[in-house]
């Protein structure tokens, strides 16, 4: 009973940790050269130097870019409480100059308890925004303006980007614009009299590499030796967890994984479905609990259709994969079922069916959408004689034919 509560209790605590972003980076917080030490860097030093500063975290969706800004935030907001103010925008909400300005007023107003009136237009928002610069610099108060989606900030005539920015020239004012975009050009989309004002600061954020991804793993699945778990159930369940990740077949998991997408948010999506297949009883993680999660993650709809698909329907798709690789780029169904009658005759199958039974099939195949047609011209047409194409490329249907128990043969 104990073991299980112990079990449980790990369980908790890991899916906590893979839940929390600051937990999930602070490994990544140790070295001078990571982004969260330059980061927190220039945004200090425009804190207490009373300077302005922009810059753009650039990288792919899921590296941790937001994450590793909200710990240097929470880091800033706790070593200088009274001294920075943070505005969030995303441009998938405020895009539109007017309602981007109308956020920023409100926020202020909530920041700093006024009175926000909904009904001020852009330039009154933006003359009580460039007064709150001022104001704010004069009491050596940063406002950190944070704007995710920073690409689509960059849209049109880019007038809160330049309203922001131009008043940011200002000797009083004290601001850090914060750009966030999965586009590596983003600043390449800012208008000249944008970019003339920018500072032209930028941290890439990439997918971990092995090594580092090896470290997470064991940062987040470890349990802590001085804690609330009993010393010899943590240094097992530590033991165990070490023998996983130096297997080879644990290796490969990772390697797999990581081919399809080798970022951290996809890693803790795989490592919370492992967590969640651990079995209390046993009390430990195991290889088992990585493969099921993997499976899971790579699962393919298209192939699980291909299992349920008769006989007759495999064929037509075989056909129809023949006639592109004899680089037919055009057919329909009467060429598949020419070309299904080829394959009767050379090589004397038993499964032959009337044609009337191969269009049901064919029209099937269609509900299923593992074939379509080609274009939406010819609807009046008979469908024999509409061109078809598949939906599926060849990578899917050998494992598709493999896995069906009532396939007759592999193409």
């Amino acid at each position: 009973m104990e073991g299980e509560n112990q079990a449980e209790k790990a369980l908790i605590l890991i899916r906590s940790r893979i839940c929390n972003p600051s937990y999930i980076f602070t490994p990544f917080s140790d070295s001078p050269e990571s982004n969260y030490s330059k980061l927190k860097f220039i945004i200090s030093n425009s804190v207490t130097e009373a300077c302005n500063n922009s810059i753009l975290l650039l990288g792919p969706r899921g590296c941790g870019k937001i994450a590793v800004l909200n710990l240097v935030l929470r880091d800033l907001l706790a070593e200088h409480p009274d001294m920075v103010s943070v505005i969030r925008l995303n441009g998938l909400l405020h895009s539109d100059d007017n309602c981007a300005l109308k956020e920023i007023a409100r926020q202020l107003c909530v920041e700093h308890q006024l009175l926000f009136s909904k009904m001020a237009s852009f330039d009154d928002n933006s003359q009580f925004m460039i007064s709150m610069l001022r104001e704010c610099g004069l009491a050596h108060k940063t406002i950190i303006f944070v704007l995710d989606e920073f690409d689509l900030f960059a849209q049109g005539k880019q007038r809160l980007l330049y309203s922001l920015l131009d008043a940011m020239q200002s000797i009083t004012s004290q601001a850090v614009v914060i750009g966030v975009s999965c586009r590596l050009d983003a600043d390449q989309l800012l208008e000249k009299r944008v970019r003339s004002r920018f500072s032209h600061r930028k941290l890439l954020f990439l997918p971990p590499s092995k090594e580092e991804l090896q470290r997470l793993l064991e940062h987040i699945l470890s349990l802590p030796i001085d804690s609330s778990f009993s010393h010899d159930y943590a240094m097992e369940f530590n033991a165990k967890l070490h023998k996983i990740v130096g297997d080879c077949r644990f290796t490969e998991i990772v390697d797999t994984l990581s081919g399809s997408d080798s970022t951290v948010n996809h890693l803790l999506k795989f490592l919370f479905r492992a967590v969640c297949c651990m079995d209390l009883d046993f009390g430990f993680l195991t290889l088992e609990n990585f493969k099921t999660a993997i499976l899971s993650i790579q699962r393919q709809p298209k192939l699980e259709c291909l299992q349920d698909c008769s006989v007759l329907e495999l064929y037509i798709l075989v056909c129809m994969k023949r006639l592109e690789d004899k680089e037919q780029n055009s057919y329909n169904f009467n060429s598949v079922m020419k070309e299904y009658k080829g394959i009767h005759d050379s090589y004397q199958t038993s499964d032959y069916y009337a044609r009337n039974v191969c269009l049901r099939a064919f029209e099937h195949l269609l509900q299923r959408e593992l074939i379509c047609f080609t274009d939406n011209r010819g609807q009046s047409q008979s469908v024999e004689f509409r061109p078809v194409k598949l939906l599926i490329s060849s990578h899917e249907l050998y494992p598709g034919l493999k896995s069906n128990r009532s396939c007759p043969l592999a193409y």
